[in-house]
C-alpha cells in the first residue's frame, strides 16, 4: 500500500475527544476534527462581545450553550482550517475550565451535533494518513507523550522532527538509483553497465550497509533511554545497601539500622542517571535466613536479581570477604553490573586484586554512602555500563529506540549484503535487484508507506484518547 494508497478516513466523519487529562486543573480541551468541526462549533459557541467572524488559528472569547441557549461554560474557541493543522482537517479547540463534569457536559453537546468519539490515538493516525508525518514520527508522539528524561525526550524530539525519516528518505533514493541502473541493464543487456558504475555500486551497498548497521547497533542504547532499566542493589546485610538507596535519591527512602537483616522487603525507587531512568531495588541482605519473614525477602530478593537489567553489588570494604560474600558473587556472575566497595571512611579490610580477580569485566568503585563519597564515580561507571557511544553528541547522529525500527532495518541490512555478496561473485543482475527490491519494501513498511492496517493499529492502540 503506497503512500497515495493509504486507507484515508471516511469523509463524513468528525472526531471529538477532551485531550487533556481527567481531574482538576485550570484549563481543559475538547477537540474536534474533520468537515463538521467547524459547523459544530458554530452552533454551540456564542461570544461574549462583537468580535467579528471566526478567523483561523485565532482564539474567540464566549460561552458553550446547550441546545435551549442556556450557557455551559465561559471558553476560549479556536477555529483552525486544513490544511495548516495537526491532522490536516478542520480543527476546532474548546478550552473550557479543566473540571471533570463540565468537560464530559462539553463533549455530549458535540457528540450530540453529530461528532463520534475519536478512538486511541486517531488525531494522530488521521495526520499519518494525510500524509503530514510519517509512521517514524507518529511512534514519536508517544514517545514524546511519555519521554521520562530530558535525554529521552531530546531523543522522542529529534525523531518527531524528522530526522529518522530524512534519513530513510536518502537511503531509498540511493537504492533506487542503483535498481534503475541494474534494471536498465536487465531491459536493454545489449548495453554493457561500466566498470565503474559496478565499483560506485559497491561501495554505495557497503557504506549503506555501514551506516545500518550502526542504527542497528544503537538499539539496545535507544531502549534503555527510552524504556529505562531496572537495576537491583545486591549485597550482603549491614554491606551499606539502604544507605546507598538513600544517597542516591538524596532523601531517607529506606531505614537504616546497625541491626542486620533490617531490610525485609524490596523497595523500588525512580533515578535519572544522566538521562536514563533507573529503577532502583534495594533488596534483602543475601544470607541464610533467621526467621520465616527473612526467608520470603531473601527470596524476593533473588527473584528480583534475576528479573533486573543490572546489579549494583555492594561489597562492605571493612569486612574480609568469606562464604556469603562468594555466594553472593556466583548468583550475580552473569549480570551486566558494577562493584561498589561501600564504608571506604573506614580502613580497607578486603584485597583489591582478590576482588578484580573475580570480576575482570565490570568496573570497580570506592565509595563512602555514610560521607556520600565516590557517588558521582558511581554513576559514570552504571551509565559508561549501559552506554558505549556518545548518542547524544549532535541532532545528526541518530539512535534507534523503537524495535520495529529495528527489525526493518535488520531486515534492510541482510538484503543489503546479500545484494552486495552477490554482486562481488558475479551473480545474475536479476538477484542483485531483488535484494534492493526486498531491502526497500523493508524501509517503505517502517516508514508507513506499505504498513498494514495490523501494523497502523499496532502502533496507535498505544495513544491515549484525544492525541
Amino acid at each position: 500500500m503506497s503512500l497515495s494508497g493509504r486507507i484515508r478516513p471516511q469523509e463524513t466523519e468528525t472526531i471529538a475527544a477532551i485531550s487533556t487529562p481527567f481531574g482538576e486543573s485550570g484549563i481543559g480541551i475538547v477537540r474536534l476534527s474533520g468537515p463538521q468541526a467547524e459547523r459544530i462549533g458554530r452552533k454551540l459557541f456564542k461570544p461574549k462581545k462583537e468580535q467579528g467572524d471566526l478567523i483561523s488559528h485565532h482564539f474567540r472569547y464566549g460561552e458553550i450553550i446547550d441546545s435551549q441557549g442556556n450557557p455551559i461554560d465561559e471558553v476560549l474557541l479556536v477555529l483552525m482550517k486544513a490544511p495548516k493543522t495537526y491532522t490536516r482537517e478542520d480543527i476546532v479547540e474548546i478550552h473550557c475550565h479543566g473540571g471533570y463534569l463540565i468537560l464530559q457536559k462539553v463533549l455530549e453537546l458535540v457528540l450530540r451535533e453529530g461528532a463520534r468519539l475519536a478512538q486511541p490515538g486517531e488525531f494522530t493516525k488521521r495526520a499519518f494518513l494525510n500524509g503530514r508525518i510519517d509512521l517514524t514520527q507518529a511512534e514519536a508522539v508517544i514517545d514524546l507523550i511519555r519521554a521520562k528524561t530530558m535525554a529521552s525526550l531530546e531523543i522522542a524530539g529529534q525523531q518527531l522532527r524528522g530526522a529518522l525519516q530524512r534519513e530513510m528518505a536518502s537511503l531509498k533514493e540511493a537504492l533506487l538509483q542503483h535498481l534503475a541502473l541494474i534494471e536498465a541493464h536487465i531491459d536493454f543487456p545489449e548495453e554493457e553497465i561500466e566498470p565503474l558504475s559496478l565499483a560506485e555500486m559497491r561501495q554505495g551497498l557497503g557504506e549503506m550497509i555501514h551506516k545500518l548497521e550502526e542504527w542497528v547497533d544503537s538499539y539496545e542504547e535507544g531502549r534503555v533511554f527510552r524504556e529505562g532499566i531496572s537495576c537491583a542493589i545486591v549485597g550482603k546485610t549491614n554491606a551499606g545497601k539502604s544507605s546507598l538507596l538513600n544517597i542516591l535519591l538524596k532523601e531517607e527512602r529506606a531505614i537504616v539500622t546497625p541491626v542486620p537483616g533490617t531490610t525485609r522487603d524490596v523497595i523500588e525507587e525512580v533515578l535519572n542517571i544522566e538521562g536514563i531512568p533507573v529503577r532502583l531495588m534495594d533488596t534483602a541482605g543475601l544470607r541464610k535466613p533467621k526467621d520465616s519473614v527473612e526467608m520470603e525477602g531473601i527470596r524476593r530478593t533473588r527473584e528480583r536479581v534475576g528479573d533486573a537489567d543490572f546489579v549494583l553489588l555492594v561489597v562492605d570494604g571493612s569486612r574480609g570477604l568469606d562464604q556469603d560474600d562468594f555466594e553472593i558473587f556466583e548468583e550475580v556472575r552473569r549480570k551486566k553490573k558494577v562493584v561498589a566497595i561501600n564504608k571506604n571512611d573506614l580502613p580497607l579490610k578486603i584485597s583489591l586484586e582478590e576482588l578484580k580477580r573475580e570480576f575482570q569485566e565490570d568496573p570497580i568503585v570506592s565509595i563512602s554512602a555514610l560521607r556520600n563519597d565516590g557517588i558521582e564515580d558511581l554513576k559514570k561507571a552504571i551509565y559508561n555500563s549501559l552506554i558505549h557511544r556518545n548518542v547524544r553528541s549532535s541532532p545528526e547522529h541518530l539512535i534507534v529506540t523503537n524495535i520495529r525500527h529495528k527489525k526493518a532495518l535488520s531486515q534492510a541490512r541482510e538484503n543489503l549484503s546479500a545484494g552486495l555478496k552477490a554482486l562481488k561473485e558475479g551473480a545474475s543482475l536479476e538477484l542483485i535487484a531483488f535484494e534492493i527490491r526486498s531491502a526497500l519494501e523493508a524501509l517503505s513498511e517502517m516508514v508507513g508507506e506499505t504498513a498494514s492496517e495490523e501494523v497502523l493499529n499496532r502502533v496507535f492502540e498505544q495513544f491515549c484518547i484525544g492525541k
